[in-house]
C-alpha cells in the first residue's frame, strides 16, 4: 500500500498539521474534483428553450440555418452561443391619424397581432435583428395610409371596418411575409371621426330612424284599415245571409221559443202580444 504523508508547518517551523493519506484516497479526491469541474462545464454548455421560443446557435458569429424548439440545446460555450427568440403571438398598439377619401383625418387606435414564423427565425435575426417591432409599425403606417385613402371616413365607422382591416393586413403581409413576420390580424379598436362629420352622421342616422318609424306606422295603419274592411264585410255578409233566410215560418218558431222561455221564468210578468211577436211589459 502506498502512503502519502502531508506535513504542514507554520512560519516558525513548528508542525501544525500532520496527515497521512493513502494513494486511493488521493485518487478519489481527484476524481471528485474532476467530476465537479465536468458538471460545471456541462451546465455551461446547455441552454433551455422554453415553450413559445426557438433557439438558434451562433458559432463564431455565424448563425445556424436550423432552429431548435422547446427542450435542451447542447453547445460549445467557448465558440457557440444560443440565441432564443419568442415565436408567440404578440401585440403592438398604435394611435395615429388615418387619411380618408374625402381628405379628412380620422383618429384611430390600432392593435396589430403578429408572430415570427418559427422556420424563419434565423432569417429574421440575420436580416432584421430584434428591432422588428419598429419595422412592423412603419409598414403598417404605409399600408394603412394606402388603404384608408380609398374609403370614406364614415366607412371606417360602419360595417366596412372589417373589410378595411383585412385589406391592411393583406397589404402588410405582402411586405413582411417575405421577411418571416406573419401578421395575424389588424384591429381598429377605436375610431374618432371629425366633430362636424360625426354630428352629420348622427343626424342622418336619426332621420333614417324617423323615416323607418313612419313607414312602420303607415304599414300598421294600413293593416288596421284592411282589418276593419274585412270585419265590416263579414258583418254585412252575415246580415245578408240572415235576412235572406228569415221567413214567416222561422219568425213564428222563434216567437214560440221566446214564449216558452218567458213561461219558465219565476218572476211576475205582463205579456202583451198580437200572437205573433211577444212584448214584455214590467
Amino acid at each position: 500500500m502506498y502512503i502519502k504523508t502531508i506535513i504542514n508547518k507554520n512560519q516558525f517551523g513548528l508542525i501544525t498539521t500532520f496527515k497521512i493519506e493513502t494513494i486511493n484516497e488521493c485518487r478519489m479526491k481527484n476524481l471528485h474534483i474532476a467530476s465537479i469541474a465536468l458538471s460545471v462545464l456541462m451546465l455551461g454548455s446547455c441552454a433551455i428553450v422554453r415553450p413559445g421560443e426557438v433557439g438558434v446557435k451562433r458559432k463564431l458569429g455565424k448563425l445556424s440555418e436550423k432552429g431548435h424548439g422547446p427542450g435542451t440545446v447542447w453547445y460549445n460555450p467557448f465558440t457557440t452561443k444560443v440565441i432564443k427568440t419568442n415565436v408567440q403571438i404578440n401585440d403592438i398598439e398604435l394611435s395615429l391619424s388615418l387619411p380618408s377619401k374625402e381628405g379628412l383625418s380620422v383618429t384611430a387606435q390600432i392593435s396589430i397581432l403578429y408572430r415570427i414564423d418559427k422556420d424563419s427565425v434565423p432569417k429574421v435575426i440575420n436580416d432584421i435583428g430584434f428591432g422588428y417591432e419598429n419595422i412592423i409599425s412603419n409598414v403598417f403606417r404605409s399600408a394603412s395610409a394606402d388603404v384608408c385613402s380609398k374609403y370614406f371616413a364614415k366607412d371606417m365607422h360602419s360595417g366596412m371596418r372589417a373589410e378595411i382591416e383585412e385589406s391592411i393586413r393583406t397589404k402588410m403581409g405582402e411586405t413582411l411575409g417575405k421577411q418571416g413576420v406573419v401578421v395575424e390580424a389588424v384591429l381598429m379598436k377605436s375610431i374618432q371621426l371629425p366633430v362636424g362629420l360625426s354630428s352629420s352622421i348622427e343626424q342622418k342616422l336619426q332621420a333614417e330612424q324617423d323615416a323607418m318609424r313612419m313607414v312602420f306606422i303607415l304599414e300598421q295603419e294600413k293593416l288596421e284599415a284592411q282589418r276593419k274592411i274585412i270585419e265590416a264585410t263579414g258583418v254585412k255578409d252575415a246580415q245578408k245571409i240572415l235576412s235572406e233566410g228569415l221567413t214567416d215560418q222561422i219568425i213564428k218558431i222563434r216567437s214560440i221559443e221566446a214564449f216558452l222561455e218567458l213561461a219558465k221564468s219565476a218572476n211576475s210578468k205582463v205579456i202583451v202580444t198580437d200572437g205573433k211577436v211577444p212584448f214584455l211589459v214590467d
